[in-house]
């Protein structure tokens, strides 16, 4: 067996004015082995785990601004394909490489190829429902790892079985509540919203607790067919739990799905031992928390109300008998072109529609032309507007808008009074002023942006519909609001060709 042999020579110096700098040798032997095949094996698993880990922080990090966001996803998403094929190359058990090879390659051939093609396929109106799809993914890998190590090593210790059942709860309720927050963005699964639904739910919370402790402190009693409960449980309770929730609440629900997909990853970290799950956990779990509390935090309201509480979907409050006793004033493409072209400064509000109507383009065009004129022209960007977080930034991000442009609504609702015209395009619940003077209203309470204290506000939509609360919307009966009916697009197509005949 050889070893590591180390010579370090110093000079050192002397009284000897001749030759005062004199060799000093160190001998350091290392009673170590030089690596061998394994050793060096999981040197580069853990080297690829560290790199696969960094990418991941620093991915994160560039994902807070559109300008780096594409180039911080590619490089996560680099350190994960060199982690994963390390795992491949140089994962050992019991000192033996890992087997089925081919139906691990096989298996990630046809995920790449699913999710490459509905990656493509998909239009960004329907790009909330892919990540609620995505993350419901995640959660069901993160269960089925809690079950698989479960029937491995059933005797485990008590810390073992806790987290092993904490990744199966954690991810069956992330599984089954990303479903169907999917069908209640795609329009297949209604609201159902009761007393009795709620009070159900705390009742099934407290029953997984309950069955949790006492699968850990006394394994024994229920056997293997804790496992079982407590998926099921788990299932029905994120069901349940996502069911009676709508309206602007959806955005915070998604991002507590995610974050909870997240701590299940993380779990299975724990339970491998492998430090590229166990950071990439923890980073999605941690940054969705936080996500989620600063979305509540921009609602005024607490994590706690959006989750039992839940508004949106009933319709039962604002702005009730608005439409009998008012009534609502258009306004022409021309007066339109003409009001916008002698304006100071236009605020586009996007929304919804403005992804439904694909009009992010002609939106960046018609910023672009009214600047041409001498006009300053902004995007208002509220918290929860669209289906998740971050929705509009990435419609006008994907248009090339600059970020400078985008203003946050709590700095942009201090400018209104100075705004001369607020374009409001495909957004409505977080412009309703019932937010603020309805105590009736579903979303009372919920900051929202004031366009109405602009000079002049226009509103274009298809039509007088309520919005995804399901509630009237006072501000289109506001004497400052001017309705623009029509498909968003269109419209502002034809808007942009009457500016440029002025």
């Amino acid at each position: 067996m050889r070893f590591i042999k180390v010579d370090i020579r110093f000079m050192e110096v002397n009284d000897d004015p001749i030759n005062p700098y004199q060799p000093l040798s160190i001998l350091i032997n290392f009673h170590q082995p030089l690596p061998t095949y394994r050793k060096m094996s999981t040197f580069l698993l853990e080297l690829s785990y560290l790199i696969g880990s960094i990418t991941f922080i620093i991915g994160l990090k560039q994902l807070s601004g559109p300008d780096t966001a594409r180039q911080g996803n590619l490089l996560a998403a680099a350190g994960m394909g060199i982690a994963i094929l390390a795992t491949v190359l140089f994962h050992q058990k019991d000192g033996q490489p890992i087997g089925n090879i081919p139906w691990i390659l096989g298996a990630m051939g046809v995920g790449t190829v699913i999710g490459w093609m509905m990656a493509m396929k998909v239009k960004m109106t329907a790009m909330p429902q892919m990540v609620s799809f995505f993350n419901g993914m995640g959660g069901a890998c993160a269960a089925i790892i809690s079950l698989v190590e479960y029937h491995s090593h059933p005797e485990g210790s008590a810390g073992y079985l806790l987290i092993v059942f904490l990744g199966l709860i954690i991810g069956s309720v992330s599984f089954s509540g990303s479903i169907v927050a999917y069908g209640k963005l795609d329009e297949k699964i209604k609201d159902i919203s009761s007393k009795t639904l709620t009070y159900f739910n705390l009742l099934l919370l407290v029953g997984i607790i309950g069955v949790l402790a006492l699968a850990v402190v006394q394994p024994e009693m229920l056997g293997h067919s804790v496992l079982w409960i407590l998926l099921l449980l788990s299932i029905l309770y994120g069901i349940l739990f996502v069911m009676p929730i709508g309206g602007a609440d959806m955005p915070v629900v998604i991002s507590l799905l995610n974050s909870l997909t997240g701590m299940a990853a993380a779990f299975g970290g724990f339970l491998y031992n492998n430090p590229i799950m166990l950071t990439g956990g923890i980073l999605v779990g941690s940054a969705g928390t936080i996500l989620t509390v600063l979305m509540c935090k921009a609602m005024n309201r607490s994590l706690l109300n959006v989750i039992i509480g839940s508004f949106g979907g009933g319709g039962a409050g604002g702005a009730k008998g608005a439409a009998g006793d008012q009534t609502v004033k258009e306004i022409s493409l021309t007066d339109t072109a003409i009001l916008c072209a002698y304006a100071g400064k236009v605020m586009i509000v996007p929304g919804y529609g403005l992804a439904v109507a694909q009009a992010q383009h002609i939106c960046h065009e018609l910023e672009k032309k009214l600047e041409e004129k001498g006009v300053e022209v902004s995007f208002a960007i509220h918290p929860v507007a669209g289906r998740m977080p971050g929705h509009m930034n990435v419609l006008l991000a994907e248009a090339d808008v600059p970020y400078p442009k985008l203003v946050e609504m709590e700095d942009a609702n201090p400018t209104m009074n100075s705004t001369d015209v607020v374009i409001i395009v495909g957004a409505n619940d977080v412009v309703n002023p019932a937010a603020e003077n309805d105590p009736s209203s579903p979303i009372y309470g919920m900051p929202v942006l004031k366009v109405w204290e602009a000079k002049n506000v226009i509103v274009l939509k298809r039509s007088m519909r309520a919005g995804y609360a399901g509630i009237e919307n006072e501000l289109f009966f506001h004497p400052k609001t001017k309705m623009l009916f029509g498909d968003a697009k269109d419209t502002l197509q034809k808007l942009v060709g009457e500016l440029k005949d002025l």
